[in-house]
């Protein structure tokens, strides 16, 4: 009837282990990153600013944060560093003929390519989605992929 001294546990069925941590998906990631505003998570619209650590911010949610400083809230981390409007450039982006994201009515029948940008770099064509590293001149805000910065070898904006 059990009990009876005829089953031994084993330890691993009475020890319990270390809960496994688990892992953020890659993709998902990036696609927050590069779709989501860092500060208010909304999807990024014009006009759209970065920060110099890289973050990109929908420029009415951070004049909305630095003008809100009451007591009770906290600051986000996500925009902690930045104390004034000039921490922040603006980006020009150049739009991606191929993106249709918002010129479609939203139905909930359709598949949304999450791997397609809607920018590209405009000197080589490279999919702004995460995959490429891409920089941004601060003094004009013109935004590249790193590979074009290397074949340009300038400093001086393309425009």
């Amino acid at each position: 009837m059990g009990c009876d001294g005829g089953t031994i546990p084993k330890r691993h069925e009475l020890v319990k282990g270390p809960r496994k941590i688990e892992k953020v998906d890659k993709s998902a990631e990036l696609v927050a990153r590069w779709y989501y505003c860092a500060l208010s998570q909304e999807k990024l619209c014009r006009p759209i600013v970065a920060c110099e650590l890289g973050r990109l911010y929908n420029k009415d949610a951070i004049i909305e944060f630095l003008l809100d400083k009451s007591s009770d809230k906290t600051p986000m981390e996500a925009a902690s560093h930045i104390k004034s409007i000039k921490n922040v450039t603006e980006l020009n982006l150049a739009d991606n003929p191929a993106w249709s994201g918002d010129k479609e009515s939203i139905k909930g029948d359709k598949y949304d390519d999450l791997q397609s940008a809607r920018f590209i770099c405009p000197v080589v064509g490279l999919e702004m989605n995460g995959r490429h590293r891409f920089c941004f001149l601060r003094n004009c805000g013109c935004v590249f992929s790193e590979r074009a910065l290397k074949e340009i070898k300038s400093e001086v904006c393309h425009k």
